[in-house]
């Protein structure tokens, strides 16, 4: 956690910024909710209730300031067929186990595995999920259920967008967009789609309220792979979009204490009725674009969404949905990364090729852990590939012709060892062998089996081998793995 006076700032250092900047997100957040539990199969009150929960929860245990966390549809996804066969009750028993999944992934300090995801991967992760963004409001855009007055509305609502900061920066433009448009349309009477028609608002409070299954072993195992897939979704998407805020604010956050701040929000959800989430980079845009900086915006976005549809819900049920499309994609705009675009012609090719195909799997499968996973895998065979290119294997003869030395140089690892054992010559064999392995590091058992295979093989020429200049680091992997000064290694060459 945070120390107390920087936990303090993080409260207070923006009070106006983040009060006005959570009243938009809160706005935001209500169609997104709404849709979200529509694609679970699950009542719209399970997905407002879990993004109310769940936002207010992060602002004091998450641990990167005005990030917006809440109900999402990649972790509503994962849970449609459980819904679909077992009911909600299940839903709810899997998010608080996801959630205490999380809180241990915490604990066990897993977030630096973030430091292993490359940038080529976070940019095309931005870019799918600005796509993904506005692929998502086209169903609003549809012509065959809209009017041309959504167009219009959907063109005003932009230019205002735009261009209300040129005039002023004190009220977000977004906010002054869902006034007047809400305002038009009650005042003109014109017939658009609004808040309300996606579906029934919630009139009550949440209540406390333990999922009602059977605690059984045959119950944990119905839920325990869907936990896992919510968890995992989760912390990968709360993560990365932990980077991006990061990045958009110029300041550094805690990434274990957010995983355990994920956990905390979808445990306490499941007791009181909601689905799981996670982050979201959309409204987390809209927060930070909007001038939001700390916890505050995070809490307010929470606890005014409550307060307007339980207590406002008249009144929110109105907002015409053109407003909200077009606020979506100003974030979608505002996401994509267009310099990459541009940066195609000159980064390396590998870069590109990952940053495109995480693009891609992304947006292909609407599912955001198998684009990452991707991109991760495509730029992990990259990296190997070219520190292979680097290691070599020089060849050093004595003048009397008695003695030869192999003088490695670079990484021996899985990916250099069939360069490394083609370095060797078997066939015209000196009375002596030296492998100099001073500029080279020896990483896993590839290597290790390789250098066995070379000194196993002199030796049965007839050779003494002799190996120098190993580093500490590898001199220890060689010394537990190795076979050839072991005694009877000579027998166990076949076995290799």
């Amino acid at each position: 956690m945070s120390t107390r006076p920087s936990y303090r700032d993080q409260w207070f250092c923006n009070i106006r910024g983040d009060l006005l900047s959570g009243l938009v997100v809160a706005l935001a957040l209500i169609p997104e909710a709404i849709a979200f539990s529509i694609i679970a199969g699950v009542d719209p009150k399970v997905g407002l209730y879990a993004s109310f929960s769940i936002a207010v929860l992060l602002a004091f245990t998450g641990g990167r300031p005005a990030m917006i966390s809440a109900a999402t549809a990649a972790t509503a996804v994962l849970m449609v067929t459980l819904v679909r066969d077992h009911g909600l009750q299940y839903l709810l028993a899997a998010t608080v186990l996801a959630g205490l999944i999380q809180v241990g992934a915490g604990v066990l300090r897993l977030g630096f595995v973030m430091r292993y995801v490359s940038k080529s991967v976070m940019t095309g992760f931005v870019n799918a999920l600005a796509i993904l963004i506005f692929l998502a409001q086209l169903p609003e855009l549809d012509p065959r259920r809209v009017s041309w007055l959504t167009y219009a509305m959907v063109a005003g609502a932009l230019a205002i967008i735009y261009l209300f900061p040129r005039l002023t920066r004190a009220v977000p433009s977004p906010l002054v967009t869902i006034i007047v448009m809400t305002a038009l349309t009650m005042v003109f009477g014109w017939d658009v789609r609004t808040v309300g028609d996606m579906g029934a608002l919630p009139d009550t409070l949440p209540v406390f309220l333990i999922p009602d299954v059977p605690l059984t072993l045959e119950t944990l195992q119905i839920i325990l792979p869907y936990s896992v897939a919510v968890a995992v979704v989760g912390l990968l998407e709360s993560l990365m979009t932990q980077n991006i805020v990061d990045d958009m604010t110029g300041t550094r956050s805690d990434r274990n204490q957010e995983c355990i701040g994920q956990g905390i929000g979808n445990m306490a959800t499941g007791f009181i009725g909601g689905m799981a989430g996670c982050a979201m980079i959309g409204q987390s845009v809209i927060n930070v674009k909007s001038g939001g900086r700390g916890r505050l915006s995070t809490f307010t976005a929470g606890f005014v969404l409550l307060i307007l549809v339980v207590f406002l819900g008249d009144w929110v049920a109105r907002i015409p949905m053109p407003a909200l499309v077009a606020i979506m994609i100003m974030v979608s705009v505002g996401t994509f990364s267009w310099t990459s675009l541009r940066n195609l012609r000159t980064h390396p090719r590998s870069s590109s090729v990952v940053m495109l195909s995480t693009v891609v799997a992304v947006v292909w499968t609407h599912n955001l852990a198998i684009g990452v996973l991707v991109g991760v895998l495509l730029s992990g065979i990259f990296f190997a590939a070219k520190i292979a290119q680097l290691f070599r294997v020089d060849i050093v003869t004595s003048p009397d012709g008695s003695t030869r030395t192999y003088v490695v140089e670079g990484q021996l690892f899985y990916g250099s060892v069939e360069d490394f054992a083609n370095a060797f010559d078997y066939a015209d064999v000196p009375a002596r062998v030296v492998i100099d392995v001073s500029r080279a590091h020896i990483w896993d058992i590839s290597s290790v089996q390789a250098l066995d295979l070379a000194v196993l093989r002199f030796r049965g020429a007839g050779a003494q081998v002799e190996i120098v200049g190993m580093n500490a680091a590898s001199e220890t992997i060689v010394d537990r793995l190795a076979l050839h000064h072991k005694p009877g290694a000579p027998d166990q060459l076949p076995a290799h």
